[in-house]
């Protein structure tokens, strides 16, 4: 199946160079293009893509407004939005993520990178550079401008904690496994039923969770 793909940057230069590396990748097709953020929304919804690639800032409507107005919590049938970004430790890129989004990257973080955060967005995951992850994450945490978070209604068992704490060092699914000493499909296991108890729709939500919860102090 070929990724469908929507690009949205205010600057040319930026959008037709992601646009390019993105059409070069086989089963990846940039379907659209976005110059601000009103426009990105307007597309999104006529073309439906598989994955949004949403600068953090455009004008008329900003990416976390876009993202919010795609993806966010009340959004009935949400695409799958990757934030990209200059600022790694701008507290905007949270902003992007409590509003629904799967990831972020920065915009040197390559081609590669690009596109696996491509294909985990259509794969329903989220790939965030771990660094990038961890220190945007611990350093908006070191503000205090946390959300107030309220306790599972069903408690986290030992290994629900272990997990929950990994995620947000920025772990993958197998330095998990490695890690903690157990299969991917016990990962996973975990991971699932870690999104269930706290509502979290992905890892990205997991990780801010632990932060605002105080498992990171």
């Amino acid at each position: 199946m070929t990724i469908r793909v929507l690009v949205a940057d205010d600057q040319e230069l930026v959008r037709t160079g992601l646009s390019m590396i993105l059409d070069a990748q086989p089963g990846i097709e940039v379907v659209g293009q976005a110059a601000d953020g009103r426009q990105a929304v307007s597309r999104a919804r006529e073309l439906r893509p598989d994955v949004c690639l949403f600068d953090i800032r455009m004008p008329e409507l900003d990416g976390i407004e876009a993202t919010r107005r795609l993806a966010g919590p009340d959004v009935a049938d949400p695409l799958a939005v990757v934030v990209i970004t200059t600022f790694d430790l701008d507290e905007y890129v949270h902003g992007a993520l409590k509003a629904g989004a799967r990831g972020f990257l920065l915009k040197d973080a390559g081609p590669e990178l690009l596109v696996q955060a491509v294909h985990a967005a259509a794969a329903g995951d989220a790939l965030i550079a771990p660094n990038v992850t961890v220190r945007l994450l611990a350093a908006f945490a070191a503000t205090g401008k946390r959300s107030r978070v309220l306790p599972p209604v069903v408690p986290l068992t030992g290994r629900e904690e272990e997990v929950l704490v990994t995620v947000a060092r920025g772990r993958t699914n197998s330095e998990i496994a490695d890690e903690l000493h157990i299969s991917l499909s016990t990962v996973k296991t975990h991971l699932g039923s870690l999104m269930d108890k706290l509502g979290a729709r992905n890892r990205v939500e997991l990780a801010m969770w632990a932060y605002e919860s105080g498992r990171m102090d």
